[in-house]
């Protein structure tokens, strides 16, 4: 029993490296597709009093600056995180399956 889950953990480990150096194209594809849909959601900011001239000008700048220099990394490395999140919880399930299952047969031998 202790080798069937010895081989299952292995398994785990080996679909998890996988994932995460053999297919580095195809997540980057990914992660690019969800950053730039997300970065092409229009948020937008309502002022409560109409602010003077420079004031506004200012909080464009601000604003276009954040948008364009200061969000893309940052939502592309949030969005590569949870993609390798995802990847991991499935492998996990995967693993998680294959214990039961064997825990499952086990019994049933028995």
């Amino acid at each position: 029993m202790q080798g069937k889950f010895k081989k299952l953990l292995h398994d785990y480990k080996v679909t998890l490296f996988r994932e995460e150096h053999e297919n580095v194209k195809q997540v980057t594809e990914q992660c690019m597709a969800i950053t730039e849909e997300v970065l092409n959601q229009k948020f937008n900011y309502h002022f409560h009093k109409l602010p003077d001239a420079d004031r506004a000008e200012i909080i464009n700048m601000i604003n276009n600056y954040t948008r364009e220099a200061i969000l893309p990394p940052v939502i592309e490395k949030l969005v590569e995180r949870q993609v390798a999140a995802d990847k991991r919880f499935r492998a996990l399930e995967a693993l998680m399956e294959n214990v039961l299952t064997t825990l499952s047969e086990d019994t049933v031998n028995s």
